[in-house]
């Protein structure tokens, strides 16, 4: 009996020696894939490096470009993300980069006006969607490129630009030998007085901002319940406001103004959510446009489960069910132009591209065309268009 106990024992003590070397070999990999030899990158499936573009390479090479990366420090996996990025950054020659961190008081403009300031050419956020918003508003206008290491909950204008989330070596490897998009960016103004009257506080935003249900939404997922359940958080959150509505008025360019009772009213850069929903399918962060969506939905659960589908009906292409448009218990309103103009009755809680900005009775929105130039995947890129000579597909 004692010999079977020690042979247990025994063989609890190798499995688990057996699976810390398996974790270790797997971390080792995931850092470094040519530490490991081949014959176990091929049995813990530890995928090679990305092959490098070396022309995109050599070029960037060649001219030196400085590289800095303005990272927020609460994300996880930063410090690996950091020496991946200090090693991929070695072995195309280029010089040693820049790593700062966002601060509580400071999300990242600062640190991205310190960068340009040090001759930055390249300045990457690494974080969430707040993260990517500072930083592009320290970049907007000023023609040097912006990279995305995405490492937030709901990572949209990442997802929007078609970057390939889960991969960190695509990801680096997109930043630093990817091609270049320009994108437009919105401009809120936010006028909090009770007459809605007078100069407000101006926010950038790159996904969506909004007034209303969204921005309830924004305001009531707490930090642990994102980190708990993603951005499945939003959803739970937003289901203690289902039932308030409210009356604004919206004006679209020089087109008389509009007035209608919804549950929010969103201004969307870009249109793609999570799980592939399109909430705003027109809208493009190439338009020159900014897009407007008045949503709502009554009859209780009958309104929202119908809303739900016209939702999920436009994100596969369907217009509307026929069904849907017969029972008219909700309804998207969309509208598009350069400059929106929104006045509430009564105050509404306001979110930009995820965060909460208080309560308001006035939103301004303006675009600012092709202000921000980013590095997206070579794939992403539009065809280059036929020259005079060549002939028609």
């Amino acid at each position: 009996m004692p010999a079977l106990v020690i042979a247990l024992i025994a063989l609890a003590l190798a499995i688990a020696a057996l699976s810390l070397a398996i974790a270790m070999t797997r971390r080792i990999g995931l850092r470094d894939p040519v530490a490991v030899p081949p014959l176990w990158r091929r049995v813990l499936r530890i995928r090679p490096l990305p092959a490098m573009d070396l022309g995109a390479a050599t070029e960037r090479s060649d001219r030196q470009e400085r590289v800095a990366f303005i990272a927020n420090p609460t994300k996880a996996n930063v410090a690996e993300l950091r020496e991946q990025a200090l090693r991929a950054c070695a072995i195309r020659y280029l010089p040693q980069p820049m790593w700062l961190y966002t601060t509580p008081d400071d999300p990242g403009v600062g640190q991205a006006r310190e960068a340009l300031a040090a001759g930055a050419d390249l300045v990457v956020a690494v974080g969430g969607d707040g993260t990517v918003r500072a930083v592009a508003e320290a970049l907007a206008g000023t023609g040097v490129p912006m990279g995305i290491l995405p490492l937030g909950t709901g990572n949209l204008f990442a997802r929007n630009l078609d970057l390939p989330l889960d991969d960190p070596a695509a990801l680096l490897r997109t930043v630093l030998e990817g091609g270049e998009r320009l994108s437009d960016v919105g401009w809120l103004e936010l006028v909090r007085s009770p007459d809605g009257e007078g100069e407000g506080d101006r926010h950038i935003f790159l996904v969506i901002a909004g007034a209303g249900l969204d921005a309830e939404m924004v305001a009531g997922a707490t930090d642990q319940l994102k980190r708990r359940l993603g951005w499945l958080a939003y959803f739970f959150a937003a289901a203690r406001h289902l039932g308030k509505r409210m009356d604004a008025t919206i004006a679209v360019d020089a087109e008389p103004p509009a007035e209608s009772t919804m549950r929010t009213v969103l201004l969307a850069n870009v249109g793609r959510l999570p799980a592939g929903l399109r909430l705003i399918p027109d809208a493009s962060f190439d338009d020159g446009r900014i897009d407007v969506a008045a949503i709502d939905a009554r009859g209780g659960l009958v309104g929202w489960t119908e809303l739900f589908g016209v939702v999920v009906a436009k994100s596969s292409g369907i217009r509307e069910p026929w069904l849907l448009s017969v029972l008219q218990t909700s309804r998207i309103d969309y509208a598009t132009g350069e400059r929106i103009d929104i006045r509430i009755r009564e105050p509404q809680n306001v979110q930009v591209d995820g965060e909460s900005m208080g309560r308001a009775t006035r939103l301004r929105a303006s675009v600012q065309a092709g202000a921000l130039t980013l590095r997206v995947p070579r794939s992403s890129l539009p065809d280059p268009s036929p020259t005079a000579g060549d002939p028609p597909d």
